[in-house]
């Protein structure tokens, strides 16, 4: 199955060939490596931020689907030095010292920002590099565009001379006078040409130094383009498959990456693809603080601000998918309405599977829709054919895989679902005596119901026990076969001794005890099972392991 993704640089859909896998290298060494800019620390993520963590998420997972789970490298940077930081740290943190007050605040932004990527059911990328990790690599490349003749200092900062690189403005493809427009950057009488960027700028006092490069004696920062070039550098290589980012980086941030690693390490080009998803606005509006209508991930998740109501995660990430990614998406309370409906309808379909074997017609579709350009739209469209029409049970075993596949929790199946409230029945009977098991008897013998008419508790359990029995002997006269199995045997003897009543309290508490032991050696947790072994050890109860993971006991025999 070809993956083709649309190049922003292009202008086209293309195939997708990994850098990798056209050189001469191992097979295990082979890798997919993929770098989305990520967020800039300075306030809680909005929706519109959330669009691209979700669409990159996606890409991540049919990345591993094609190429292996272990053979994709993801980094989505945090941009943790920014004038934006700058200003608000001292906002927020007025009485504390500049250094303090920063850290405060990209630690606290930083962690919800965690938590709001999780609550959207996203993996962690591979890699979450800092920029205040990667000064000693901003450093290097911008040594390395001085020597080359792509920058120069002015007044202690360091800039990129843009008219240096012949075919600046090829990503964004705008005219000089737009790009001057666009780029919002400062107009100072120290550059050379109004379109030059900063690459290093002196710091003011309280804000984050570090010593400058190039002989610059004032300590100073790093601009922002650079910080990204440089730790795509650090872990991707000089070049890499796919970059990413919204759609309002293309200009000026990605075309500024792209002149600084070209002109640094004097390659053809920075990325192979260029990956951009589209904008967001709210209830037809832009989205904008001026506005006064942004909706943050944190409020989405804690609050009722958005509709009068909280909104699961899951919800909000499959609304994020039901538009193309490149396409503008209108986030507006009705869509999260019909995301939920559709959720549920596709959560309680594959919940009623009974076979593990997956629809290859379905899963054929469903992965030839989203490897086109992660046309999520039709994908979803192959999965409602298969609920709304078909309702094969194989599809609905295709749709669980799929769910997964899309980063959904899944249901258990109804017969997994049953199975657990036996066992949990199973276990509960053992609680009971034959002492019990005798009283049962007598009362249901002298009369099963109270005087109200109401039936008693121990007639209800007695009769569903029989109900149960009934059950498995009509449906083998039925057809019904099950066979038998040395594995079947013993899972048959497990459940059996943990029905069957205890004869005395100290049999009651051994039970529990070497239930206690299994359950510990099935989380692994070995020292706990040792404990547990000691201890019954020392009440004279000899345990013995099985081959199945269960474990049966008897009393030590005396010498």
């Amino acid at each position: 199955m070809q993956l083709k993704l649309y190049d922003t640089l292009t202008r086209k859909k293309r195939d997708f060939v990994p850098l990798d896998w056209g050189r001469d290298l191992p097979e295990s060494e082979r890798r997919v490596r993929m770098y989305v800019c990520g967020p800039t620390v300075y306030d809680f993520a909005h929706i519109g931020n959330a669009r691209p963590v979700i669409v990159f998420d996606v890409l991540f997972r049919l990345l591993r689907h094609l190429y292996g789970e272990d053979r994709v490298v993801y980094v989505r940077n945090v941009t943790d030095v920014d004038d934006k930081i700058n200003a608000r740290a001292t906002k927020l943190y007025p009485d504390e010292s500049p250094d303090v007050a920063i850290r405060q605040l990209t630690e606290q932004t930083y962690s919800e920002f965690k938590r709001d990527v999780e609550w959207l059911r996203c993996l962690k990328p591979t890699v979450e590099p800092r920029a205040t990790e990667h000064i000693v690599e901003i450093k290097e490349i911008i040594k390395r565009l001085k020597k080359s003749g792509h920058a120069y200092v002015a007044k202690s900062h360091v800039l990129f001379h843009v008219p240096s690189m012949p075919h600046y403005g090829q990503l964004s493809k705008r005219p000089l006078d737009e790009m001057i427009a666009g780029a919002r950057i400062e107009v100072a009488p120290y550059k050379r040409n109004p379109m030059d960027f900063v690459l290093w700028k002196p710091s003011k006092p309280g804000e984050p130094a570090w010593p400058s490069p190039l002989g610059i004696k004032r300590p100073g920062r790093p601009g922002w383009h650079i910080e990204c070039s440089a730790m795509a550098w650090k872990h991707l290589g000089e070049m890499f498959d796919i970059h990413g980012g919204g759609i309002d980086l293309i200009f000026p941030h990605h075309e500024n990456e792209i002149a600084q690693s070209k002109c640094a390490f004097h390659i053809p080009r920075m990325a192979e693809l260029w990956v951009h998803n589209g904008f967001l606005q709210l209830e037809g509006d832009k989205m904008a603080k001026s506005l006064g209508n942004v909706i943050t991930i944190r409020e989405l998740r804690r609050t009722e601000n958005f509709g009068g109501r909280k909104w699961s995660g899951e919800t909000t990430r499959l609304a994020m998918l039901q538009t193309h990614y490149r396409e503008p998406i209108d986030w507006t309370v009705r869509l999260l309405e019909q995301s939920e409906a559709r959720l549920t309808r596709w959560k309680e379909f594959a919940a009623d599977r009974t076979v593990r074997k997956g629809n290859l017609h379905l899963m054929d579709a469903f992965f030839e829709a989203i490897s086109n350009d992660l046309n999520t739209p039709a994908a979803f469209a192959e999965i409602d054919k298969a609920v709304n029409e078909r309702g094969w049970d194989e599809d609905r075993y295709a749709v669980y895989q799929i769910l997964g596949f899309l980063g959904f929790k899944r249901r258990k199946s109804r017969v997994a679902a049953a199975a657990e409230d036996l066992r949990k029945i199973i276990r509960n009977l053992g609680n009971f005596s034959q002492n019990d098991w005798k009283n049962f008897g007598l009362s249901v013998a002298n009369r099963p119901t109270f005087k109200s008419g109401n039936f008693k508790p121990e007639s209800k359990l007695i009769m569903a026990m029989e109900v149960v029995s009934e059950l498995l002997h009509r449906l083998k006269g039925i057809g019904m076969l099950v066979g038998s199995s040395n594995e079947l045997e013993a899972l048959k003897r497990q459940l059996l001794e943990e029905a069957l009543p205890a004869e005395n309290q100290f049999e009651v508490e051994v039970r529990r005890l070497v239930h206690a032991r299994d359950k510990a050696r099935a989380d692994r947790d070995f020292d706990k099972a040792d404990q547990i072994r000691n201890e019954l050890e020392s009440r004279g109860v000899v345990v013995k392991d099985n081959a199945d993971g269960t474990s049966t006991w008897e009393l030590k025999k005396n010498d």
